[in-house]
Order: C-alpha cells, then sequence, then structure tokens
C-alpha cells in the first residue's frame, strides 16, 4: 500500500534546475482526477514548490512512458484562460511560459458541456493537447454515453477515457502520449462577425510569438485581461491601436466582451456535445433494469444526502456531529490524550530525553551550550519532543480525518453551507478549509490562506485564525481543564464563538478591499478510498515538518537568548499585570508567555495552577479564555510573517494582545459581580 507514496519536499521552482526534459503539463479544473493522473505517470520523486512571485504550489516530478522520460507538471485548477484567482493565473502563466511536448487537459466526463469551453480556449491557443475524459464511471452511473471517436473528430485533437482512481484507460492514455503528433488543423470557435473581425484586427497588430496564438491573445486582450497587456506592453507592441479596436468594439456590444465571448464560446460547445453525448435507459433485459435501478437509487440517495449536507437545519448538526467525533474524540481523545501522553511523557520524557541529556553533557561541558540544546526549551529536548511527540501525532490525526472528509466531497458542500456567514466576516466558504484545518494546527492553516482569492480574504482569515482558533494541542488541554463543568465549556465556547463572528464582521468593514465571489467545483460524495487517505496524510505531513521544523528550532534559540540576558524574567514580570487585571495571580505571566512560545504549555501551566489551588473555577474559565484569544504561538507568528508580511502580521499581535486581556477582564467582570456557579 506504501509503495505508491510520494517524496515530496518543498522549495522555490526557480531554484529547481532545468531538467532538460520534455514536458507534459496537466490543466483542468479542480476535482477532475489531475493529481491522480499526476501520481500515477510521475516516479517516487516530486517536489511540491511555490510558482515565482506567487504562495501557489506546483507539484512537479519524473516519470518514464514507452522508455522514455519526461518531466511532469500537475498546475492549480482553472476554469478558463481568463484567471480569475491567483492559482488560474498561475495555470495561465504556463500557457505563455511553457513549451511542452502535452498538455493533458483532463475534464469530468458526466459534465462534458460546462468544462469543453476550457478546451476550446486550448485549441485556440495552438498548444499540443490531449483531451482525457475522466470519471467515466460516474457518467456511466448517469447513464451517459459519450462516442469518443466522434468527438475526436469534432475537436481534431485526440480523446481518451479514463477512471484514473481505478487505472482504466491510463494504459491507452500512455500510449496517446507515446504516439502523440501535433496536430495543424484546429476546429476553432466561429464568433460573431464584430468580435471575429475584432480578433483578426488585434492578431494582425502583434508582431511578436507567445507561447499561446495570436488569437488566443487576442481574445484575452478584448476582455482586458492584465498579463496579456503586460506581455504586449513588455514586447512594445502597438498598444494605442489594440485598445481602440477594443474601445470600438465595446461599443458595438450592450454586454461585456468577456460575457459575449462566453456565451458565444458556449454556444459552440453544445453544438458539438449534441451529437457525440447521450443519455440512455437500459430496459433490454431484467438483469440492465436491475442494473439501472441500482444505478438511480444510488444517485437519488446521494442527492438527499446532499440536501442533508447543505440544508442549514440539518448540515449544522451533521457539522457539529463530525467535529465532535473528529476532532473532539479522535484528535484532542486518542490522539492528544493517548498517543502524546505516552509519545512525550514515557518514550521521550523516560528513555530518549534523559538519555541525550546525559550523553549531550558528557560531550560538551559547557553549560550555556548545555541549555541550548538539552535544557528546558533546548533544541533537542524541546523542539524535536514538541515536533515528534506532540505535533506529529496531532497533525496527523487531524490529517487523517481531514483526507477523509476531504475524500468523500463533503468540504465544497460544507464551504457552502457556510458561505453566507463567512460573506458577513468578509471571507468565502472556500476558508473553511484553513479554517477547519487550524483545529488540528494553526500554523499550517496559515500556510493554506495563501488558496484563498483576495489580499483582504487572506488577511481577516488570518486575523482569525490567531485570534479564536485553538490549535489540537491546546484545545485537548483546554476541553480536559474545563471537563468539571459542562457551564465552564459552554461559556468557554460563547464567548469564543461571539469573539470569533464579532472581530470578523468589524474586520470586513475596516480593512478596504472587494468581497471575494464565491465558486467550487462541487464533486460528488464518495466513500474515501484509503490508499488516497494515506496518501494525503503523509504528504501533507512531511510538507508541514519541512516548513514548521525549522521554526521550532528558531523558537528554542529565542528563548535560549531570552533567558541569557534576562530578558525572560523581564518579560515574565511584564506579562503579571495583566495577569492581575482579569484576577490571576501574578504568577500567571508565566503561564501567559509559555504560551505564545507552545500553546499547549500555556494550557497546562494553567492546570498546574489550579492543581496547586492558586485559581478559582471563574479564574479557570476566565484564564482559559484568555490563553485562546491570546498571541498564537511563535510558530504561527513566524509563518504569518512570512505569509502576510512583518507589518501586518506586528499589527495582528498589537489587537490580539490588549483584547485577549479585554475580553478576559470583561468575562471576570461579569461571572464575578453575577455570582456565577460553575
Amino acid at each position: 500500500m506504501f509503495t505508491k507514496l510520494k517524496k515530496k519536499r518543498c522549495c522555490d521552482l526557480e531554484d529547481n534546475a532545468e531538467s532538460g526534459l520534455e514536458k507534459i503539463i496537466l490543466v483542468g479544473n479542480p476535482n477532475v482526477g489531475k493529481s491522480v493522473i499526476f501520481n500515477h505517470f510521475s516516479d517516487s520523486y516530486a517536489i511540491v514548490s511555490n510558482y515565482p512571485g506567487t504562495t501557489v504550489a506546483i507539484s512537479k516530478g519524473k516519470g518514464k512512458i514507452a522508455g522514455k522520460q519526461y518531466e511532469i507538471i500537475d498546475t492549480p485548477g482553472m476554469y478558463s484562460l481568463l484567471p480569475i484567482t491567483e492559482e488560474e493565473r498561475v495555470s495561465q502563466s504556463y500557457l505563455f511560459d511553457s513549451k511542452p511536448f502535452v498538455y493533458l487537459h483532463v475534464v469530468d466526463a458526466k459534465n462534458l458541456q460546462r468544462m469543453l469551453p476550457l478546451t476550446l480556449q486550448l485549441i485556440e491557443a495552438e498548444v499540443p493537447l490531449i483531451l482525457v475524459l475522466n470519471m467515466m464511471d460516474e457518467a456511466a452511473e448517469k447513464s451517459i454515453e459519450i462516442n469518443e471517436a466522434k468527438l475526436e473528430n469534432e475537436l481534431g485533437i485526440p480523446v481518451i477515457c479514463t477512471t484514473s482512481i481505478k487505472g482504466e484507460g491510463l494504459d491507452r492514455l500512455e500510449n496517446a502520449i507515446a504516439d502523440y503528433d501535433i496536430q495543424n488543423v484546429y476546429n476553432k470557435v466561429k464568433y460573431s462577425r464584430g468580435i471575429e473581425s475584432a480578433i483578426e484586427e488585434i492578431s494582425s497588430l502583434i508582431r511578436s510569438e507567445f507561447g499561446v496564438s495570436k488569437r488566443t491573445l487576442a481574445q484575452l486582450l478584448l476582455q482586458n485581461d492584465r498579463v496579456a497587456f503586460e506581455k504586449i506592453v513588455q514586447n512594445n507592441e502597438d498598444v494605442s491601436s489594440i485598445k481602440k479596436v477594443i474601445e470600438e468594439t465595446e461599443k458595438s456590444y450592450t454586454d461585456p466582451l468577456n460575457y459575449v465571448l462566453t456565451i458565444e464560446r458556449q454556444t459552440f460547445v453544445n453544438d458539438i456535445v449534441d451529437p457525440v453525448m447521450s443519455t440512455t435507459k437500459k430496459t433490454d433485459t431484467l438483469t440492465e433494469n436491475t442494473e439501472e435501478t441500482s444505478r438511480t437509487t444510488r444517485a437519488s440517495l446521494r442527492e438527499r444526502i446532499d440536501r442533508l449536507l447543505i440544508h442549514p437545519i440539518t448540515g449544522i448538526p451533521i457539522l457539529l456531529l463530525i467535529l465532535y467525533f473528529g476532532l473532539y474524540k479522535f484528535v484532542g481523545g486518542f490522539a492528544a490524550g493517548t498517543v502524546v501522553d505516552y509519545l512525550e511523557g514515557t518514550l521521550f520524557g523516560e528513555m530518549i530525553n534523559p538519555w541525550i541529556i546525559e550523553t549531550f553533557n558528557s560531550i560538551v561541558p559547557y553549560p550555556v551550550i548545555q541549555d541550548l540544546f538539552v535544557g528546558e526549551y533546548g533544541i533537542l529536548t524541546q523542539a524535536v519532543t514538541y515536533a515528534i511527540a506532540l505535533v506529529m501525532p496531532l497533525v496527523g490525526a487531524f490529517f487523517i480525518v481531514f483526507s477523509i472528509i476531504e475524500d468523500t466531497g463533503y468540504l465544497p458542500r460544507l464551504a457552502m453551507l457556510i458561505d453566507r456567514a463567512f460573506k458577513k466576516m468578509g471571507m468565502s466558504g472556500r476558508a473553511v478549509i484553513p479554517m477547519v484545518l487550524g483545529f488540528g494546527c494553526a500554523t499550517m492553516a496559515t500556510m493554506v490562506t495563501r488558496t484563498l482569492e483576495t489580499k483582504r480574504e487572506k488577511i481577516i482569515t488570518s486575523m482569525l485564525l490567531s485570534l479564536a482558533i485553538p490549535c489540537s494541542a491546546q484545545l485537548g488541554v483546554i476541553l480536559g481543564i474545563l471537563s468539571f463543568s459542562s457551564k465552564a465549556l459552554l461559556i468557554w465556547a460563547f464567548v469564543i464563538g461571539i469573539e470569533l463572528l464579532f472581530i470578523g464582521f468589524l474586520s470586513s468593514k475596516v480593512l478596504p478591499g472587494k468581497s471575494p465571489s464565491f465558486f467550487m467545483e462541487m464533486p460528488p460524495l464518495r466513500l474515501p478510498k484509503l490508499s488516497n487517505v494515506l496518501i494525503k496524510t503523509y504528504s501533507r505531513m512531511q510538507w508541514y515538518f519541512l516548513e514548521v521544523l525549522p521554526l521550532f528550532v528558531v523558537a528554542s534559540v529565542l528563548i535560549w537568548i531570552g533567558r541569557l540576558t534576562g530578558l525572560f524574567e523581564l518579560a515574565v514580570r511584564l506579562f503579571s499585570y495583566p495577569s492581575q487585571w482579569i484576577g490571576l495571580p501574578a504568577e500567571g505571566g508565566v503561564m501567559f508567555l509559555y504560551g505564545f512560545f507552545r500553546r499547549d504549555f500555556g494550557a497546562a501551566g494553567l492546570f498546574d495552577m489550579y492543581n496547586a489551588g492558586m485559581l478559582t473555577e471563574i479564574n479557570l474559565v476566565v484564564a482559559a479564555i484568555t490563553l485562546t484569544l491570546f498571541m498564537p504561538c511563535i510558530a504561527q507568528f513566524m509563518v504569518t510573517v512570512k505569509e502576510r508580511g512583518l507589518k501586518i502580521a506586528l499589527g495582528m499581535a498589537a489587537f490580539i494582545f490588549p483584547s485577549a486581556f479585554a475580553v478576559g477582564y470583561v468575562v471576570n467582570y461579569v461571572l464575578t459581580t453575577f455570582g456565577v456557579v460553575l
């Protein structure tokens, strides 16, 4: 089962030396099976990297097809050559900058009518192209039949039917790649006279050669594509004449040219699809009737489940059940309890760390160096232990749950369920992915915000992750601390929820920028496949450690410097004042300082203070709320600096620090004034 696991690492694309190999580039909508085909073709070494100048991840690997080695590239999902999201802009850039052996346009066969417009755009771009009709099994379930040969003749490019998740048709796809010979005859879209005239005139004004045809570049210019204009400016084209043609064409149409081109292209697609795609009803035999009834039953069951998942009345209780069993019981209970207790307490605490400390101290006799590597916050005893004994089981458990949820197709439905509420906070339903990830590890979730559409949405999501989303390590400890009273848990959850909604709403009103649009491919519901879950979990954990482990080491070094210079003790004294303002003893300052370096350390310090009789039950609730709303851990803060920039990260910190204690003060005042009994 593990033979197909991919070795991955993170790097910048520009750091990857040119392989000299011919490229095969996969393009297509999200959720059409591109990654499965990429994993099939690429060998055991793949690179996950950021496209230069962006935070969008690209997967690259090498694979042998018919005895010849190729470089395989999996691009982000795109719906059109006219980009809206950053992912689509990256995919578009490959058309301008790459000259591959062939593009594989992977589509969902049952949604052929909706996906062929991009195929036609790629055909008009005059790039080497093979159309891959994937998910043929799901098309068959809907009694959809596609005449592959007729569609191939209509488009003038090779068409291959596959069911990649089962490996069906991939051998034919390999043969098609091996035998591929670029065609010079393209079935171009026939637009109305005004559009065609504008395309021809703009094409005649363009002198330079680009990665796409002049016809495609002219269409992008008519739709005011920023990248297309940058290209012609860089190549000193006759920009003024081109703009004049565009302005004259716009005057001839009442609708925006983008809309006109889209509608006319879709009409052309409909004329192609009608004769090649049909829906059949098999009634020849009893067996066929039974199969048809079975498919209809499965489809109707999926539709009923779909309605339950996206309707607020039923969808929210289902979400709460998933969070309870997936996060609270499995991640918070099993991983944070059983697994972490053994790894951190027994394996590292009693076996590995004592041996490391003794061995290191015997080799290095200098106390200052000993403190850096094997002290209480040492690189070996704190950073490595934290990464392996605490983070690994928690993040691993969370990614197992997340991969299962993702594989079933539930995430897009969750996004649709909460899109309306998120819109009130300046986000779209797409932000549900980093927000849910935040309950596993907010550091990872902050990285994932790079997939969101606008800078404003990324800032708001990062802000809420830093402010009100407890990671699994902190969540597990806090839930354990407050388990003495259901009322205490409810107060904690209510205050955190209100803070999340209020700050999100306030941020959407204060921060400039446009609200994000929301469209997400709705894949069918499926039973999760164990191999897919394991591959995704493995890849994400490895990516996480390569990105974050260095930050743990940096945190240990900063603590060492702070203790060495006395800044650590000074910070503890400074934290004692706000601690007393919210009704806690001065010793609570240590808890908050530790919470910055490790969120669960702060919560664990809270538990120790309660056991020592230093805190009342009200103190416990107030401290738990303040700790949750307090500054993110140093690893998350550093990732926020990396993703959003130092200025924005410091601005978030300047708001979060005082607001956390302000909320703690109000909660303490209300609970003590009204004599609430927990």
